[in-house]
């Protein structure tokens, strides 16, 4: 089984949503003969889907010839979801930013999501996923926000779209762990202790 490991965080080895990804991948390790490819989204190699990358894909709609430059471009974009279409399955680890999730998480959904690649459109049926026949772990962590505090504490908009993204673009196995809070928590490591179970438990049957 080839796992991509999306890590989305900036804290490297300080980040808990990182730190649980390791636990589950240690454990999946133990369990299965894995290829793990670690994508760190904040290595700097993910291109921009910027103007240049825009207008390559219109040029390719429309039929019309491409300069060098949004060839090149283009290259970039498959490059990245070829990577990403490649594997049989995906751990994302994923801190909570603003009640959201990090930007370098959205610019990476908005390179792969593309047409022909990763969906398909109907005009009777409307959309369909193409990346069939795939699992998804997606490991949550935020230093405040948990679902049982008031809604003045925070909301959580990274769980849903994560969610229905993947199954935009056909992913409908799909696992979830969250760890929080893991800043204000006075039981911080009992809660630690639980997601760690958790992502066991998970891995085991993944």
């Amino acid at each position: 089984m080839k796992i991509l490991h999306i890590n989305s965080s900036s804290r490297s080895t300080d980040s808990r949503s990182l730190q649980l990804a390791e636990v589950f991948l240690c454990e999946l390790k133990k369990r299965k003969a894995i290829e793990v490819d670690r994508f760190d989204l904040f290595s700097g190699k993910l291109p921009e889907f910027g103007e240049l990358a825009v207008s390559a894909k219109m040029a390719l709609f429309t039929g019309a010839e491409a300069t060098t430059e949004q060839k090149r471009a283009w290259a970039g974009i498959r490059e990245v979801f070829d990577r990403f279409a490649s594997a049989d399955a995906y751990v994302i680890n994923v801190p909570l930013w603003n009640n959201g999730l990090p930007y370098i998480l959205k610019q990476f959904i908005d390179v792969v999501t593309q047409p022909g690649w990763a969906f398909g459109f109907d005009l009777e049926k409307g959309y369909s996923g193409l990346l069939k026949n795939k699992k998804a772990c997606i490991i949550h962590a935020s230093g405040v926000y948990h679902h049982r505090i008031p809604v003045n504490f925070g909301s959580d908009f990274s769980t849903p779209y994560l969610t229905d993204w993947l199954k935009f673009v056909g992913v409908e196995d799909i696992q979830q762990i969250h760890f929080a809070p893991t800043v204000v928590n006075p039981d911080f490591e009992q809660t630690r202790q639980r997601a760690e179970q958790q992502a066991v438990e998970i891995a085991s049957n993944f």
